[in-house]
């Protein structure tokens, strides 16, 4: 199959192909005579699993590894650990955000016409030397 097959049933770009074999996400495709890249079928399944997974939040060097892992079919326990830190990564982050969120929350509610006190003692804290 060629780059541009791949390219229109995973619904990526020749250039995020490209981008993606020099990662090691997908393997080296082999080569025709006139030098045009001929793809397994199986690296449809395995972009989509790229795509799949960086949705769900995981960063191309995580995928790389676990690409590597899964040609070699060893996948599980990893995959599950890198599942456990990106639980503990998204918690960690909803954390934040909830804090992120009872301070405007706070701001909002303060009805302050002039020179909020809330902004005003948190600028304060910070600015202090």
């Amino acid at each position: 199959m060629t780059i541009g097959e791949v390219a229109r049933r995973t619904g990526v770009s020749v250039q995020t192909l490209r981008y993606y074999e020099r990662r090691g996400l997908i393997a080296a495709p082999g080569r025709r005579p006139s030098g045009y890249r001929v793809y397994a079928p199986g690296v449809v399944r395995e972009v989509r699993l790229i795509r799949w997974a960086q949705g769900l939040g995981f960063r191309l060097g995580e995928m790389a590894e676990l690409m590597r892992l899964r040609r070699r079919g060893s996948t599980v326990r990893t995959a599950r650990r890198q599942a456990e830190r990106k639980i503990r990564e998204i918690d960690d982050t909803m954390r934040q955000l909830a804090a992120r969120r009872r301070s405007l929350a706070l701001v909002v509610q303060c009805g302050c016409r002039r020179d909020c006190p809330i902004v005003e003692r948190a600028i304060g804290k910070r600015g202090e030397t």
